[in-house]
């Protein structure tokens, strides 16, 4: 049966029905339950406790549970659970307090009750009533079935944990040892925003985002961050473990903030989880612990949760952060600013109709429409999943471009490409339905990441959209430049040479160590422009060797790495774009 769409297990269900009587009042069915179990307010009123009992009496079916997602709510097996508890018992067995801020089940509250021998008291902050009953009949069966276990004073409230007072019940609690643990919701504020849920946090920019950041994306925060945080802030001071279970990206947050939060953690570790095994979601994530009321420090050390193998340490060295400490230690010589600029490849939002194939000599567009273009505006085109070479001028796609720079008229394709004009025109639906306020007030056919730099003959690119960090030199093809999209980043050069010497650079044994070393490949654009405006070239080009970069690259002459370094030097003193 149920009770509240919680349910009541055989055992419990027969603890109730032997004191049934006792349900007709509720102080003395509770001070019976504290006894058994240690439940403080089992039932908070005398309509609870009736509404069991005429439950009990018409042994009503099992209610079905509701969907949960508002509230992010990925329960925790209960082996999981244990496992979590296990740990945290490795890391210290003396545990008298735990604090679970969002019980949900409760599967972490009965992993610590039979895990920590110590224990004198146990609080769970549940939201959903349903839960908060599972809880507290879970418990009740745990007691029933072992009578003689020693029962800690424990508290389950039905409360949200966004206005629970957790700042005095960490006052109350301060003297003992003290485990937070749990899994909190896996969904941002504006996830929940969306689904229009009230168990959303009272809005306070935590994370004391300024001006536009806090207005923007950067102001979207984790669920399960804010509740991180409030407990670090909350039970710093407290001797003990902080355990949750959250997303990869939470953890990255939290260790990045450390060096402006400095809470009193220290010797951290993200334990990869499988996810998909655990909770069916594609999601990365971990067990975070970390222990309380120590000496601030600022890095993380990752391992995989089931074998316990070491993976890297990552967070703040050298005043970077980093994600392994090692391969910085190794690579930081060539950390600095880039004299080139990182761009991004062109972007249209209209490919149907602005990317085309060459099929028999015909162009074909995405359509299926055959064409009859000229060719002038018509150039190669390579994406994210063609870099794969070390060097190419061969290309699957082609698109057109529209325009030199950003913003310039096109009037100008009506009068010197009719052809052009006409199809464009045939299609001008498809670009006034591109959604970007980008293309907004702009001439027909605009397209955007457009500049002088686009058309360089040579160019050296990368994916930004996987994990890979090769460099692929991309070279002209009948004498015209090949374009790269939105989803690659890239520099240009006017000369050859010039561009295999740091293409060469670009793949060498220390820059792409250093990459390693900086970048989270568990991050949605894990390689972006930030990322690579920090090698700096000149400090590259340094530390590199012609004698042995010539064995690399073809006819390579001492005249041409000069020439190199000569144009380092001119402009190590300012950022430059070459093209």
């Amino acid at each position: 049966m149920t009770y509240l769409e919680a349910h009541i297990t055989e055992l419990a269900l027969d603890f109730f029905i032997e004191n049934q009587n006792s349900l007709l009042d509720y102080l003395e069915i509770n001070a019976m339950l504290k006894e058994v179990s240690g439940i403080n307010n089992f039932f908070t009123s005398q309509q609870e406790a009736t509404k069991l009992l005429s439950e009990v009496r018409e042994s009503q079916s099992i209610v079905s549970e509701p969907d949960r997602r508002e509230y992010g709510d990925f329960q925790t097996n209960r082996d999981l659970a244990l496992q979590v508890a296990k740990y945290s018992f490795i890391k210290n067995e003396s545990i008298e307090f735990v604090l679970e801020p969002t019980c949900g089940k409760g599967n972490f509250i009965f992993a610590s009750i039979s895990q920590f021998k110590s224990l004198k008291k146990v609080v769970g902050v549940e939201i959903y009533k349903p839960y908060v009953w599972k809880t507290k009949i879970g418990i009740l069966t745990y007691f029933l079935k072992n009578p003689s276990k020693s029962k800690p004073e424990i508290d389950i409230v039905h409360g949200n944990a966004f206005k629970f007072n957790y700042a005095e019940l960490a006052e109350s609690t301060k003297h003992l040892e003290t485990l937070v643990i749990g899994n909190p919701p896996w969904v941002t504020n504006s996830q929940l925003g969306s689904i229009e849920s009230n168990n959303l946090p009272k809005k306070s920019n935590f994370k004391k985002h300024s001006g536009l950041d806090a207005m923007t994306g950067k102001g979207n925060f984790d669920i399960g961050e804010y509740i991180s945080f409030t407990m670090l802030k909350c039970f710093e001071n407290h001797n003990g473990i902080f355990a949750f279970l959250i997303k990869n990206s939470v953890v990255k947050n939290l260790i990045q903030d450390q060096k402006r939060n400095r809470f009193k953690i220290r010797q951290s570790e993200k334990l990869n989880i499988d996810s998909k095994k655990e909770f069916n979601v594609s999601v990365n994530a971990c067990l975070f612990l970390t222990h309380l009321n120590k000496e601030p420090d600022f890095t993380c050390k990752e391992f995989d949760f089931y074998s316990r193998e070491y993976i890297t340490t990552f967070g703040l060295y050298k005043d970077k952060f980093v994600y392994s400490v090692e391969d910085y230690d190794k690579s930081s010589i060539v950390d600095g600013k880039s004299i080139f600029t990182w761009r991004s490849g062109v972007k249209h939002d209209c490919s149907k109709v602005m990317e085309i194939e060459q099929v028999n000599g015909h162009f074909i567009n995405g359509l299926g429409e055959k064409l009859n273009l000229e060719k002038k505006l018509v150039y190669g085109l390579l994406k994210s999943s063609d870099l794969k070479e070390n060097k190419t001028n061969v290309f699957r796609k082609l698109t057109i471009i529209t325009q030199t720079k950003i913003g310039q008229e096109t009037n100008y394709i009506q009068v010197d490409l009719p052809l052009t004009y006409q199809y464009l025109s045939l299609h001008k639906d498809f670009f006034k339905k591109r959604k970007s306020s980008i293309y907004k007030d702009k001439p027909d056919f605009s397209i955007f990441g457009i500049g002088d730099y686009s058309f360089a003959k040579y160019k050296i690119g990368i994916s930004g959209l996987y994990k890979s960090t090769h460099f692929t030199l991309v070279c002209p093809h009948n004498s015209k430049p090949i374009m790269l999209d939105d989803t690659c980043y890239f520099i240009g050069f006017d000369k050859l040479r010039l561009a295999e010497i740091a293409h060469y650079l670009l793949n060498s044994d220390v820059v792409q160590r250093f990459l390693k070393s900086i970048i989270f490949s568990d991050s949605k654009r894990s390689i972006n422009k930030d990322i690579l405006m920090r090698i700096d070239f000149e400090k590259v080009f340094g530390i590199c060797d012609f004698e042995i970069a010539k064995t690399k690259i073809n006819d390579l002459k001492i005249e041409h790495w000069e020439e190199f370094g000569a144009m380092l030097k001119e402009n190590i003193n300012e950022q430059i774009t070459l093209f």
